[in-house]
C-alpha cells in the first residue's frame, strides 16, 4: 500500500471519529482512528487512551452542537507521520470560528498513535 494512502487513509478516519454525533459509535470509530495507547494533545487537552480521547471529542461536540469538522488542503506525509489542516464549520451557514492544523503518528497498523494539534483561529466570545 503506498504511504500517501496510508496517510489519506489515517486522516480520513480521524474525521469520521470527530464527526460522530452518536456517542454509541464513538467507541468504534476511535478504535478505528487510534491504537489503543493513542494520544491526543493540543492546547486545550493532554489525554491518552480510547476513554480519554472520547472525552475530548464529546466535550467538542457538545461546545459547539451542530458544527462539522472538515479536513481543509492535502494530507501532507512521509515515513509514519502526516499533517494536514481543518476548520470546525456550521452545518447551519458554513461559518468555521476554529480552524487548525494536526501532526499525527503513526503506528504500523495505519492507526494514529499520536496526535498534535495546533489551534490556528478560535472564538473571539
Amino acid at each position: 500500500m503506498p504511504a500517501q494512502y496510508v496517510h489519506e487513509t489515517a486522516v480520513a478516519r480521524y474525521f469520521e471519529a470527530w464527526n460522530t454525533a452518536d456517542t454509541a459509535d464513538l467507541p468504534k470509530a476511535i478504535a478505528a482512528a487510534w491504537t489503543e495507547d493513542g494520544t491526543y494533545t493540543d492546547p486545550l487537552a493532554d489525554v491518552a487512551g480510547h476513554e480519554g480521547i472520547a472525552a475530548v471529542i464529546a466535550g467538542a461536540r457538545e461546545q459547539f452542537p451542530g458544527f462539522s469538522f472538515r479536513h481543509t488542503g492535502e494530507v501532507d506525509g512521509h515515513h509514519n507521520l502526516a499533517r494536514f489542516t481543518w476548520e470546525l464549520v456550521s452545518d447551519a451557514d458554513g461559518s468555521a470560528p476554529v480552524a487548525g492544523f494536526d501532526v499525527v503518528e503513526l503506528a504500523d497498523d495505519g492507526r494514529i498513535r499520536t496526535v498534535h494539534g495546533f489551534l490556528d483561529r478560535l472564538p473571539t466570545a
